[in-house]
């Protein structure tokens, strides 16, 4: 209910909210009915996923620009009003992303998602996202056309489909930032992220924008994005005790890029791994 109530507070009015319901079973549908009516489209579906519900609502949509909210997301008054003023003023750009203030479970801050962190200028930004592509889907605004150019989010993706959608973008399109908070998520639930699989689709994602990079990108650059995604496979392979995988990836990274922060961190990742080794061996023969 908060995330439409945001919507229809935005200072500049949302012409359309499309509520896509992926085969909820707890009534959600009639009481979004019985708050909002006609107010909202909504439009249910069997359970489908994430991207099949987004893919959905986007197609769907009739205005000039598309932006998402997820059930347990909200936006900031002025989001929409600031975001489509920034596209107009640069018609060459695709996409304007947004701080984040993640939240906990009972609305407290945790900290701020800071895209300046990555995209440290506004135009083509692909070397910087494959670095980072995280992608906070309740930041971003983008035209009709970039879903018409690149599509909407991989439906065959359970987990890293916002990582590849962000790298998508970036391969066609100049992104921007706002340097300032207009939207509110909420971290610490138990969602798809927390799937194991997540370490396997960020890979997949990773590697076929490296592939389809091409010359968009310098050999290095591309490189260390895949060397950096297989440390962070080794990473959790270590704190989950599968330590055979996480020699196995940090291998690959060292094979796979020579840049000296990445082999700094394939030895950190060693040493880790050694020591959470003899820590459970420990644990087990006191």
């Amino acid at each position: 209910m908060r995330a439409i109530r945001s919507a229809l507070d935005q200072t500049r009015p949302v012409e359309e909210i499309i509520i896509i319901d992926d085969g909820s079973t707890d009534g959600t549908g009639e009481r979004l009915a019985a708050e909002f009516g006609d107010r909202i489209i909504q439009v249910r579906q069997a359970n489908a996923g994430v991207s099949a519900a987004r893919n959905r609502g986007m197609a769907m949509a009739r205005g000039r620009y598309l932006a998402l909210l997820d059930s347990d997301d909200e936006w900031l008054p002025e989001k929409t009003e600031r975001q489509v003023a920034w596209l107009e003023a640069h018609p060459g750009f695709g996409m304007v992303l947004c701080d984040v203030e993640r939240i906990d479970i009972e609305r407290k801050p945790i900290d701020r998602f800071r895209r300046r962190e990555v995209i440290q200028e506004d135009g083509w930004v692909l070397g910087s996202v494959l670095q980072n592509p995280a992608l906070a889907p309740v930041s971003a605004m983008f035209r009709r056309e970039v879903f018409a150019d690149v599509g909407g989010f991989d439906e065959s993706l359970a987990t890293a489909e916002d990582l590849d959608f962000h790298l998508r973008v970036a391969a066609h399109w100049p992104i921007g930032v706002i340097d300032e908070v207009l939207a509110r998520a909420i971290r610490g639930h138990d969602g798809l992220s927390s799937l194991s699989r997540t370490y396997d689709d960020y890979t997949r994602v990773i590697e076929r924008a490296v592939a389809a990079a091409g010359d968009k990108v310098p050999a290095d650059v591309g490189q260390r994005a895949l060397a950096a995604a297989y440390l962070r496979n080794a990473r959790g392979a270590v704190f989950e005790n599968r330590f055979g995988d996480a020699r196995r990836w940090i291998r690959t990274a060292q094979k796979t890029s020579a840049n000296p922060d990445i082999r700094r961190e394939a030895r950190a990742m060693r040493v880790l791994a050694l020591k959470r080794r003899v820590l459970n061996l420990f644990r087990r023969h006191p």
